[in-house]
């Protein structure tokens, strides 16, 4: 290139050698011709070793194919390209080791024709700064999406800024937060930037989103991910994504069962979603993974803490309503056993007696989903239920709906109140029957659940359970319903329709168990609830078998005993008094704790103390039966109550067994149940 008969070679050699860049020449075919000392230097070469090597050399194996392509392209059109301004690639020295290079090319006229330029220049140091520079911008844009979340006052607000935020940090032009629905399944898009939406729900559609994302994190652990692979699986779950974007990337939302969805992002350029870029879009996934599980978590203790207030506040009256109720189907008994026997006059009793029915019916329901009525746990034959259970409802819920029931002989027996349980069952398939107006399946399965350590989003304590499990294939609930459904009066059937209190009695009766309900719907496919029960203990499940049933109405019983009634309301102790002198008892009575045990330390031959549980004064009922019997350890109790816990402290375990009569109770009920608790105490 340099002639030796040219005056200015000597001056045209050492400014070749003087470059501050490594300088490399080379011919049409990219055979090294000339190098200055520099360029051996940085590619750790001995000098004169670089000349008659093809560029492609100094390249790592994976690049020299691309290069060979864009040499002869070059070659076919030089033009100059400035340092900075020019092409960057990643050169290899002599040893192996890889570095950034950027180079800048010119052509140049020789005697031999045209030769090619390259200046090079190591841009290690300054690569390492802007991946400095953009390491800390990342980090500025992580507190800030923090901060916007743990402060955000509309937790779905927040959300919506996170996609053109992560757009506007990384420069790209599309991004998209695409979730497992909590209530029914099927990923959505909750948020999204530079997307159309036939995109997303194309994307949201397909199951595969979450395969693809996962095996992006898992190639990733191992190594980087290969350019254009995410977007070509994109492409194969959304074929009309735009030809315009070039590079992907996916990455997964943890949770602690799986994925709760992804972060999407796409780029125009290639190569876009290097390592610290797929690091920023994982620390930004992990402050959304948080934020959406703190979001539902406090969605579900706000609607827990809405569930407790309304139990409160449904409990809270009953006591008082229970009381009235006593008074109004008292007093038409005792109209029932006085009035003479004329047909007209007894429908009318009888219609105002029904009408107390609903009415008692009705609070049994509010007290069973605020968790405040007495239950009678036993061990029930998990098997005998399904069968008596499934052979009533195919009668009862007509032809059109299929009532199928499956349970093995190895599920154990379950440890409930039988009639509650009974009842939470036929609540849910009426549910079923009602969300099916032109026929369908129902099937209830039972199953047999091991929980080995406390679950703090069911609440379960580790042991067994048996699930029962309510499938229909019907119309399903909406989301928005769905999140009401367990409040007590919520109901979307017309007025007369329903009281709404049919699934917040399940999930009251199932919680005051120690249980667990679970409801979840999708619109089109149907609903599926689950109800966690602890099973039996091997003894008590032994004692299912031989059981009395619960099933029928007891007959009265009449007795000459003396009884001290307890009770703070006048008119429903003055209805208790007249209840049992027609059955033939001598009834003595007392307004609070403190007459009562006055009066048994004047007369300790009292046969049986019948007491209110909620009394006025200091004392509740149990508190007064515990003073009564330091006295009178054989004395017998029978407690009655409209809602046991209306007074705050009580706890029916402290006391025992007991037998409670639930106001309102008819006269056969109170004489049926005083003669067992006297029957009980004389055989013992």
């Amino acid at each position: 290139m340099f002639s030796k008969q040219a005056p200015d070679a000597h001056l045209f050699r050492s400014l070749f050698e003087a470059a501050p860049d490594a300088m490399i020449v080379v011919d049409r075919q990219g055979v090294i011709v000339l190098t200055n000392a520099h360029a051996e230097r940085l590619f750790g070469y001995e000098k004169g070793a670089l000349v008659g090597l093809r560029v492609e050399a100094l390249l790592p194996t994976a690049l020299q194919q691309a290069h060979i392509a864009h040499r002869a392209r070059y070659v076919s059109r030089p033009r100059e390209r400035a340092m900075g301004a020019g092409y960057e690639l990643t050169g290899i020295r002599a040893d192996g080791q890889s570095f950034p290079v950027e180079i800048g090319l010119s052509p140049v006229a020789a005697s031999q024709g045209t030769l090619y330029a390259a200046a090079i220049r190591d841009i290690s140091e300054t690569q390492r700064a802007r991946q400095a520079q953009e390491r800390a911008r990342f980090d500025v844009a992580i507190a800030q999406m923090g901060r916007r979340l743990l402060e955000a006052t509309y937790h779905e607000k927040a959300v919506d800024e996170i996609p053109g935020l992560v757009a506007t940090t990384l420069d790209i032009s599309a991004t998209a937060i695409i979730l497992n629905h909590p209530y029914h399944p099927g990923l959505r898009a909750i948020a999204s930037k530079g997307l159309p939406q036939a995109v997303l729900e194309s994307l949201s559609g397909n199951p595969a989103l979450l395969d693809v994302a996962c095996s992006q994190a898992l190639e990733a652990d191992e190594q980087p991910p290969t350019q254009g692979s995410i977007i070509e699986s994109l492409r194969g779950i959304c074929p009309f994504l735009s030809q315009d974007y070039q590079d992907a990337s996916l990455v997964p939302l943890p949770d602690r069962h799986g994925p709760m969805g992804v972060l999407l992002a796409l780029a125009h350029q290639k190569g876009c979603f290097d390592r610290d870029r797929q690091n920023f879009l994982q620390s930004v996934a992990n402050i959304l993974a948080g934020s959406i599980q703190r979001g539902r978590g406090e969605e579900q203790l706000a609607h827990s803490l809405r569930l407790e207030a309304l139990g409160q506040l449904t409990g809270g009256i009953a006591h008082d309503f229970n009381n009235l109720l006593t008074v109004i189907s008292g007093n038409l008994q005792l109209l029932e056993i006085d009035l003479p026997e004329d047909p007209a006059t007894r429908k009318t009793l009888a219609s105002a007696s029904r009408a107390v029915e609903r009415g008692a019916a009705l609070t049994r329901k509010l007290l069973t989903f605020s968790r405040r009525q007495h239950l009678l746990p036993r061990a029930v034959r998990t098997v005998q239920l399904l069968a008596d259970l499934s052979e009533m409802l195919g009668r009862t819920l007509g032809e059109r709906i299929v009532v199928t029931a499956e349970c093995s002989n190895e599920v154990p027996a379950v440890y409930a109140d039988e009639g509650e349980l009974e009842a939470a069952l036929i609540n849910l398939a009426l549910n079923a029957r009602d969300a099916m107006p032109r026929g369908g399946r129902l099937a209830i399965t039972a199953r047999s659940c091991n929980v080995a350590s406390a679950d703090g989003d069911t609440g379960l304590a580790p042991g067994s359970y048996v699930v029962f499990t309510v499938t229909d294939n019907g119309e399903g609930i909406p989301p928005e319903i769905l999140e009401h459904v367990l409040e007590p009066f919520f109901t979307t059937k017309e007025a007369g329709k329903g009281s709404g209190l049919g699934l917040s009695m399940v999930y009251g009766f199932v919680k005051q168990s120690g249980g667990h309900f679970h409801i979840e719907s999708q619109v089109g496919h149907g609903t599926r609830a689950e109800l966690f029960l602890p099973a039996a203990a091997s003894a008590t499940a032994e004692e299912a078998a031989t059981a009395p049933s619960r099933r029928g109405r007891e007959t009265s019983h009449h007795g000459h005993e003396t009884v001290l009634v307890v009770e703070d309301e006048p008119e429903v102790r003055r209805l208790a008094v007249a209840f049992l002198r027609t059955l033939g008892y001598i009834p003595c009575e007392a307004g609070d704790a403190v007459a009562a045990l006055e009066h048994l330390a004047k007369h300790p031959d009292t046969d049986l103390l019948f007491t209110d549980i909620v009394l006025g004064g200091e004392m509740t009922g149990f508190e007064l039966a515990a003073k009564a019997r330091e006295q009178h350890p054989h004395l017998p109790v029978l407690f009655t109550s409209g809602y046991e816990y209306a007074s705050m402290g009580i706890d029916t375990r402290a006391f025992g067994s007991f037998e409670l009569l639930r106001k309102p109770y008819r006269r056969g009920q109170l004489g049926t149940a005083a003669r067992r608790v006297l029957d009980r105490n004389s055989s013992v």
